[in-house]
């Protein structure tokens, strides 16, 4: 297995799933907080809010990667505020990568997350409530167990959309092999060098594959979700 690819694809291919990871740990809390707010919550702004969190999925993905160099860049406000209080740096940095990542995977996360949410019986929240339970005992007693499977299946799209991420990448963070060439940008690369096909067309297999299971994983636990949310 280790000389189906080669090192700089194998380093291409941990890299994105180390890329993958930390954009869906550290994105699922907002994922489940905008999730939650547009399934429960009656607000002024809701439709607002809504339309930002899907605006990654029908915009260009060069565009999202554009206003990530603009905001996140070493120059951007919150680049600087980042470095300055954490020492934190995305751009050109694999971190970088992992925020283009998440950002393009938001919208997925949350539509699952939303979709589990809304499927659960209103009277069984209403039933807690009655009973005396507090909105935060409602949701951690009640609303999270019966939405925990749609919770998995957004993470897994998150994940798998992290996996394949490719047109934000490369505008916010560029192609650096090591640094910031993940799956997709090594296919690219490979497209683009004499004789890369073979190379290209086995990462691309391997894409297809975690795409194919992500899809079998969430699909399942978004079945079971929908049962659950029944009581």
């Amino acid at each position: 297995m280790t000389d189906w690819l080669g090192p700089a694809e194998w380093t291409a291919l941990w890299l994105s799933l180390k890329v993958a990871f930390w954009a869906t740990l550290c994105s699922l809390p907002f994922g489940f907080a905008a999730a939650y707010a547009l399934s429960r919550g009656q607000f002024w702004g809701r439709q607002a809010l809504n339309i930002l969190v899907h605006l990654p999925l029908v915009m260009p993905p060069v565009v999202t990667g554009y206003l990530l160099l603009l905001g996140f860049g070493r120059t951007g406000p919150l680049g600087e505020a980042f470095e300055a209080l954490f020492g934190l740096v995305f751009a050109f940095r694999w971190t970088g990568a992992a925020l283009a990542a998440a950002i393009m995977g938001f919208p997925l996360m949350v539509r699952a997350i939303r979709l589990s949410l809304d499927a659960i019986d209103p009277g069984l929240e209403e039933a807690a409530s009655t009973l005396g339970a507090s909105r935060l005992r409602v949701l951690r007693t009640v609303t999270l167990p019966l939405a925990w499977p749609g919770l998995l299946a957004g993470a897994v799209l998150g994940f798998a959309k992290g996996m394949g991420e490719f047109g934000a990448t490369i505008t916010f963070v560029s192609n650096i092999p090591g640094q910031t060439q993940t799956l997709a940008l090594s296919i690219d690369t490979l497209l683009e060098v004499p004789g890369g096909e073979p190379l290209a067309l086995r990462l691309a297999l391997v894409s297809i594959a975690i795409a194919a299971v992500a899809l079998i994983i969430s699909e399942a636990l978004a079945s079971r979700a929908r049962v659950r949310g029944r009581g």
